[in-house]
């Protein structure tokens, strides 16, 4: 895989390492961050880690080992993609998804690992728990009262385009090395987003190429690279990426494995945001201008500002969804969307 231009990301500030003495200390460094920050070594003493310090092949055997005798969802990438999963020319996708058993799927990487220039291999968010028996107990981060769900991440060389996610995120390097650079979120208008809709995992991504950037197209990314940091984590290392950060990922060893950690701290009976853009888009967005003006003035008073305007006239007990959302009301707003949208 090409190295990024070291002119463009040599002075991208790093992100800033904390030293964390057991669980109680990472959960209060959790609770009380607004930004991003690395702890080396937190998961060093994972068996999963020292299989794969002694080799990949030895990472992938311990992973058999455990695995459950399922189809895993894999993608399969271009040859000369330089391990970037992204859109093809047509905006398809220039990766293939199949499903396959983890023997199957190993075999192949055990085939190409020392390969230059081999095609992407990449397992994304496989759920520990649904597709290992063990794993998640012998390799875990205490979280404390957190739900939270825990996936893995395994690979070839592969470039994961600048993404967010609406969970936090605690993601531990456990096989190989892997380079994050994350942005504000407020900096999506400088990281020249694609579609919302036609994505390669569900969340709208950069268009970016970080190992070649366009600044004659992408003029604005110069200033996101203002706001930039980053970092390559070893095995045992772990980043906390804090809800809807933007991040690019780079698996830099011919074989990588990630464990992430995802959590909310909203009740999880809320609505997903995403949805309620992907609904404006379809009711809102080609109205009249005059028209859009009033619905945005509108969304202001009801969610953004939600002021004691909105409720005081109304008495307590008929409030509704006006009211802090309970899951019961909660439950009835769902089921009154669902029988509009189907309408």
């Amino acid at each position: 895989m090409a190295e990024a231009d070291p002119g463009i990301f040599s002075a991208i500030a790093p992100i800033p390492e904390v030293t964390v003495n057991g669980a109680a200390e990472l959960d209060v460094r959790l609770r009380g961050a607004d930004r991003p920050f690395v702890v080396r070594g937190l998961v060093a003493d994972w068996p999963l880690v020292a299989a794969g310090r002694r080799s990949g092949r030895q990472a992938r055997d311990y992973l058999l080992g455990l695995h459950r005798d399922r189809p895993f969802t894999v993608s399969v990438g271009e040859q000369g993609s330089d391990g970037r999963m992204f859109y093809d020319s047509a905006m398809g996708m220039n990766f293939r998804t199949m499903r396959a058993k983890l023997p199957e799927i190993f075999a192949r990487i055990d085939m190409i690992e020392d390969m230059d220039a081999a095609l992407p291999i990449y397992l994304a968010s496989i759920d520990m728990h649904e597709y290992f028996d063990g794993l998640h107990e012998a390799n875990h981060v205490d979280l404390g009262d957190r739900t939270s769900l825990a996936s893995i991440w395994m690979g070839t060389r592969t470039r994961i385009a600048a993404h967010n996610d609406v969970p936090d995120n605690l993601a531990c390097v456990a096989v190989g090395r892997r380079r994050f650079t994350l942005f504000p979120r407020e900096q999506f208008r400088n990281l020249y987003l694609g579609p919302v809709d036609n994505t390669p995992a569900g969340r709208a991504i950069s268009m970016v190429d970080f190992h070649a950037p366009d600044f004659s197209a992408h003029p604005r990314f110069r200033e996101a690279l203002t706001h930039a940091q980053t970092v390559e984590l070893d095995a045992g290392d772990a980043l906390y990426i804090p809800a809807l950060w933007w991040h690019h990922v780079e698996g830099l060893a011919p074989f990588n494995i990630l464990v992430n950690y995802w959590w909310r701290e909203t009740p999880r009976w809320l609505g997903q945001p995403q949805d309620a853009l992907n609904h404006a888009l379809l009711a809102i967005r080609d109205l009249p201008d005059d028209q859009k003006a009033y619905w945005r003035d509108l969304f202001d008073y009801y969610v953004f500002a939600n002021s004691d305007e909105v409720t005081a006239h109304i008495p307590e007990a008929g409030r509704s969804v006006l009211a802090p959302l309970t899951p019961e009301s909660a439950g009835r707003l769902r089921a009154y969307l669902l029988r509009q949208l189907s309408q």
